[in-house]
């Protein structure tokens, strides 16, 4: 496909995109310590709106004052405090052309600075694989998670369903991606080896699906149905990042089925490299899996896609939208970039040390 695909308009729901490029979400740990985001990440976050994305997908906010939290100085979404500061920020973006999509998470068993509780849970008393994230302010091995009972679980979904609510009545958000990758929570859930529960929520795929599955339901029944509701997925976590789905392609078409039946309007695809094999013995990418699996679901692809070449090759494998994260850390206008045929910055990764917090330079 050509550089024109990628600025075609669209719609997610009722969502109008002006093209098919967004901001992926991207852990900056810039808030205040009691989760506030203040001027430094509205400066943050208009510039992509500045630079011609359609929408940006936020950071992962946490949706509790007790075990959600997962890294020291993360933004949070749980009191008018933190919707206020949101509110700034979706109002500077919407002001430049833009929308912007609150992601929510829920850290389980890989918390590593939270302010509410110093304990984890998660849905089996694991360990976690790795090391926590010295950029993050983590260092040493993950403390041992609690298995979470069934009133856990059900408090879970309904700090899903009330954060979501806040995000969308009083934040300014365009639209709700439900964070089901990278290793938290609800990826522990789906996960085979953090999953050893014999209840609903543990077994085969679906059963390991389901409180995904469920958080989408509470959601939605409280945003309603015409605002924009996603979910992301991945393989990789970021404590173990070559982790691949045990059922393979197989088992990947079936969680896309369930996930295109569950009545989102998106679904987010994060790999390390979006366009190479999703498993050993197959050909197709996790987009072309997905696309296969559920043909009618807009998909979002996310991973190593930082050029214009790569980006129109995510869409010819099946992708409608692009999710570019670093490449648009060092690039806030990639889309301006890319229209007037100007070169791309290289990403430098100083940019995210020592910490992954929001650098000066980025303010510019």
């Amino acid at each position: 496909m050509t550089d024109k695909h990628l600025f075609q308009s669209d719609k997610l729901n009722r969502l109008s995109l002006k093209n098919r490029l967004l901001v992926a979400p991207m852990t900056r740990i810039s808030a205040s310590v009691d989760g506030v985001p203040g001027e430094r990440m509205q400066q943050y976050y208009q510039r992509f709106a500045r630079g011609g994305f359609a929408a940006v997908i936020t950071e992962g906010l946490y949706i509790d004052e007790s075990w959600s939290q997962t890294y020291a100085f993360q933004a949070g979404l749980v009191n008018s405090k933190q919707a206020t500061g949101w509110r700034a920020i979706t109002d500077s973006v919407h002001q430049h052309g833009a929308k912007i999509i609150a992601q929510l998470m829920h850290a389980g068993a890989i918390s590593q600075g939270n302010i509410y509780r110093p304990d984890t849970l998660a849905p089996s008393a694991v360990q976690p694989r790795g090391e926590q994230l010295s950029f993050y302010h983590g260092h040493g091995a993950y403390s041992l998670p609690c298995e979470m009972s069934e009133a856990q679980i059900q408090q879970v979904i309904a700090s899903f369903a009330d954060t979501a609510a806040r995000a969308i009545g009083v934040a300014g958000f365009d639209g709700i991606e439900i964070h089901g990758a990278n290793g938290y929570l609800l990826d522990q859930f789906f996960t085979d080896y953090t999953n050893q529960r014999s209840d609903r929520w543990g077994g085969d795929i679906s059963a390991r699906l389901s409180l995904t599955l469920a958080v989408i339901r509470a959601v939605r029944q409280r945003i309603g149905s015409d605002i924009t509701l996603g979910v992301r997925i991945s393989q990789g976590k970021v404590n173990d990042f070559q982790h691949k789905w045990r059922e393979g392609e197989a088992g990947a078409r079936q969680v896309f089925a369930l996930l295109a039946e569950s009545g989102i309007d998106y679904l987010h695809l994060t790999e390390y490299d979006a366009l190479q094999p999703a498993f050993a013995d197959s050909s197709h990418s996790l987009v072309q899996i997905a696309r296969l699996a559920a043909p009618a679901l807009p998909i979002i692809a996310n991973g190593n896609l930082s050029t214009a070449e790569t980006a129109g090759m995510a869409l010819h494998q099946g992708a409608d939208y692009v999710a570019i994260g670093k490449s648009a850390l060092a690039n806030p206008d990639w889309p301006a970039r890319i229209r007037e045929q100007r070169p791309l910055q290289a990403f430098d990764k100083q940019l995210l040390a020592p910490s992954a917090d929001v650098k000066n330079s980025e303010l510019a």
